[in-house]
């Protein structure tokens, strides 16, 4: 990926319970994909941290959250850099991105996982968590 800084578009991050997002959530098992989109990702620059998202939840860069357009608030998406083949795990709390052409914002720390500088282009899926 070219390396160009970041986006500076709006997202959020707060606990779900049950839900760790200091560390990529659905790591550690299999997930089921339910649907898929291909397009350009950003990451949120650090201007937006502890500002309100579209869910209410304050930004936090340090957590695994993205914002999407349409997919409901939580849902969990599986983002990789189709640059280098690297994934990350984000859950949906916010709307955007606003800029033409993207699909996805991320968290500062999303798009690190995935040596996402700028922009790059990506395919998301949606999961679904196994049922024990």
């Amino acid at each position: 990926m070219v390396s160009r800084g970041g986006s500076d578009d709006d997202s959020s991050s707060l606990q779900t319970p049950g839900l760790d997002t200091s560390t990529p959530p659905g790591a550690e098992h299999e997930s089921v994909i339910v649907w898929k989109e291909r397009g350009i990702a950003a990451w949120y620059g650090q201007r937006f941290n502890k500002r309100k998202t579209a869910s209410g939840e304050l930004f936090d860069s340090n957590k695994f959250t993205a914002a999407h357009k349409s997919l409901p608030f939580n849902t969990l998406i599986k983002v990789t850099n189709l640059g280098n083949g690297l994934s990350v795990v984000v859950r949906i709390n916010d709307r955007g991105p606003f800029e033409k052409n993207r699909i996805i914002d991320l968290s500062r720390a999303a798009a690190k996982v995935i040596n996402l500088n700028g922009i790059g282009t990506v395919v998301i899926e949606r999961i679904q968590e196994p049922t024990p």
